[in-house]
């Protein structure tokens, strides 16, 4: 009887490891995030057009001013017209904590970490909104918090990658 208890108490630790494997569906949302991030660090300006839906919002809950928090809302099109004039050389590393897939519709979440030219500008918690389109899975909203760079290991933002 003390073996039963023991192995199911081992099954019952084993499940959330288990867990973490992402479903297929799950993986899809993910290679779409990659290739979002993929296309910010390309040279080529126009990627990030391609990963995202020109119709969605970007809500930046910006608290680089922790005394003068604010929430800026930008249409994806006007970001991708400003984008595309760019010169930055930019990088965006994000864990991803939660992934949730219903249908069409996806949600990635987590932490990330934002580095212009060689430096961590800022750092926050993500909010990918991800619709799954003809073409495949396209960024449709983000809503991300934007803190200053001495805030990054209190919330778990990855480190820079190696160069």
């Amino acid at each position: 009887m003390k073996a039963v208890i023991t192995a199911a108490a081992a099954l019952l630790a084993a499940a959330p490891l288990a867990a973490e494997e992402p479903t297929p569906e799950q993986a899809e949302a993910i290679a779409a995030a990659d290739a979002f991030f993929a296309a910010l660090r390309s040279e080529d300006r126009t990627a990030l057009a391609r990963q995202m839906l020109p119709e969605g919002m970007i809500f930046v809950h910006s608290r680089m001013k922790p005394d003068f928090p604010r929430v800026d809302v930008i249409p994806v099109a006007d970001h991708l017209a400003r984008w595309a004039k760019g010169t930055r050389k930019v990088d965006e590393v994000m864990r991803y904590d939660t992934v949730r897939v219903d249908g069409d519709m996806a949600l990635v979440w987590g932490p990330y970490r934002f580095i212009s030219d060689g430096q961590t500008s800022h750092c926050g918690i993500n909010s990918l909104s991800l619709v799954k389109t003809e073409g495949g899975w396209k960024v449709a909203n983000t809503s991300f918090t934007m803190e200053l760079p001495e805030r990054c290991a209190a919330l778990g933002a990855p480190e820079v990658p190696a160069q």
